[in-house]
């Protein structure tokens, strides 16, 4: 789910940036930063947004760059006309001769004249032309996340065939254990001197044995969750939740074939195979 995507374009009298970031969450945490004449519109930008991104802790940021022109400077016509009686009242009063350029360099001056407005009315075109901006700039993330996941592909398969590689490496001791298992409780009996025991029954005590410590059920069910891993990988975006639940399957396979395990040998396999394991449940935060 990690990602990044930008856009930016000039809009109306607007240089208009759209960033968006996002890492790793179970669910889609989205906190936004908007500019105030777009604020309106955070609805439908999350609309969007979740639709598109649906997992993921992501951070979405519109700002502005305004050119110079993009305030507009008015003259107040009211205060014009209020300040120009006083000053003729005055001149009257006092006999002073009015110049008509003198008298309006002194208006101009004069407080609350010359107004500078803003102009924050958002029209409908220009709308359309700042949303084209955030549909570039999560389509760019999303393009950066299919590169993550491919990459991430690659690692799972990496990890699943190690599993394998190892889940074969067991055999040679699974098989060298019986007899192993045999000669010891063998040699214990004959260390009980004097005491006879049906040969018949023991047979019956080693088959029940061996089938307690037998795991070809446990690499059977790991050999269906790895096919079944591979398999809902290729099913596209939107697996990530399943591919976490498969891995903890798998987890239970591998732990039970471990507690079965009684040479140092296989116990040493079984680790790596949870090594190869948790590295699986690491990244598989990290799909969809």
């Amino acid at each position: 789910m990690t990602g990044f995507g930008k856009a930016e374009g000039h809009v109306a009298d607007k240089k208009v940036h759209v960033e968006l970031k996002s890492l790793n969450s179970k669910s889609l945490d989205l906190s936004t930063r908007i500019a105030p004449l777009y604020r309106e519109k955070e609805m439908e930008i999350r609309g969007y947004l979740s639709k598109q991104l649906e997992r993921g802790k992501v951070d979405f940021t519109l700002w502005v760059e305004k050119d110079a022109t993009s305030a507009t400077a008015s003259i107040n016509a009211d205060m014009v006309g209020n300040y120009l009686r006083q000053i003729q009242d005055v001149s009257q009063a006092h006999g002073i001769a009015m110049d008509g350029a003198d008298v309006w360099s002194v208006l101009v001056r004069m407080p609350d004249v010359v107004q500078t407005v803003a102009v924050e009315e958002l029209s409908e075109e220009e709308w359309q032309e700042v949303f084209a901006l955030v549909k570039v700039a999560a389509e760019e993330l999303m393009q950066f996340r299919a590169q993550e996941g491919e990459a991430l592909a690659e690692k799972f398969e990496k990890n699943l065939s190690r599993i394998e590689a190892l889940m074969k490496e067991i055999e040679p001791f699974e098989k060298s254990r019986v007899e192993k298992i045999r000669q010891r409780l063998e040699e214990r009996l004959a260390e009980l001197t004097g005491v006879d025991y049906d040969r018949n029954r023991l047979e019956q005590e080693l088959i029940y044995y061996i089938e307690k410590l037998d795991i070809n059920e446990e690499k059977q069910r790991l050999t269906n969750h790895i096919n079944y891993f591979r398999e809902t990988m290729r099913e596209g975006h939107g697996q990530g939740k399943k591919l976490g639940f498969i891995a903890q399957e798998m987890g239970r396979e591998i732990n039970t074939t471990g507690s079965k395990s009684n040479q140092a040998e296989m116990q040493n396999i079984v680790v790596m195979m949870k090594d190869e394991l948790e590295q699986i449940k690491e990244q598989v935060l990290n799909v969809m």
